[in-house]
This record gives structure tokens, C-alpha cells and sequence, in this order.
């Protein structure tokens, strides 16, 4: 599934990285903690989180992790965004929780990474 899928999948909102839009996603991972995230070890990964700062990006991005939904409606600054920015990274705001985002996804034929 491509990043501009799974965003209007799930009614989100892209910030940044519309160059990346028809990459392919296989597999998502949702987390609000990034001891956790740092953990992942697989290319092509969705994270969705809650959890909006600058250490979501920086951990992100030292997981090569380059798509981000923030879920619950959450709101990324301009500090979060520029970060990503430079980063190559997409973000998206999304106004449902983990849950829903996650079984949607799912349902969609993107697999869990565990």
C-alpha cells in the first residue's frame, strides 16, 4: 500500500514528504514508546504514535523509519516539522486513535511487524 493510500485511508492530513507519497508500506508498527521503536529492525515501516516531539523524529530516524502518523488528532509544531523535514521524513496528523488507525491499517493488508 502507498503512503498516499494509507493516508487517505485513514483521513490524514500529510505535513511534509509528498515526494515519498507512492513509496510502498508493508509493515506498521504503533508505539508511544521510542525505547520500544528503537528496537524495530525492518525496512518500508509505518510507526503510528501519540507522541508528539522531537525525540519521535530523532528516534525514527535512527531507526530508519521514514513515515510517522501522529495519531489522536495531535498537533506537530514547526520545530517537529522542520526536523522531519530535513530528514526526508513524512509526517501525517490523523484524527483517530491508535486503535482505529492500527485496525484499519490491518484491515487494508498492511502487517504487523510483530
Amino acid at each position: 500500500m502507498t503512503i498516499r493510500e494509507i493516508a487517505e485511508k485513514i483521513n490524514g492530513r500529510v505535513l511534509c514528504g509528498q515526494k515519498r507519497l507512492s513509496e510502498e508500506i508493508i509493515y506498521a508498527f504503533s508505539s508511544d514508546l521510542m525505547s520500544d521503536v528503537l528496537k524495530v529492525d525492518r525496512e518500508n515501516i509505518l510507526l503510528i504514535t501519540g507522541l508528539v516531539n522531537l525525540q519521535t523524529i530523532r528516534t525514527s530516524e535512527m531507526s530508519d523509519i521514514n513515515c510517522i502518523v501522529f495519531a489522536r488528532n495531535k498537533k506537530v509544531n514547526s520545530e517537529i516539522l522542520s526536523l522531519a523535514e530535513e530528514n526526508g521524513m513524512v509526517l501525517i496528523e490523523c484524527p483517530h486513535s491508535v486503535f482505529k488507525i492500527s485496525g484499519e491499517l490491518y484491515i487494508a493488508g498492511i502487517k504487523p511487524l510483530y
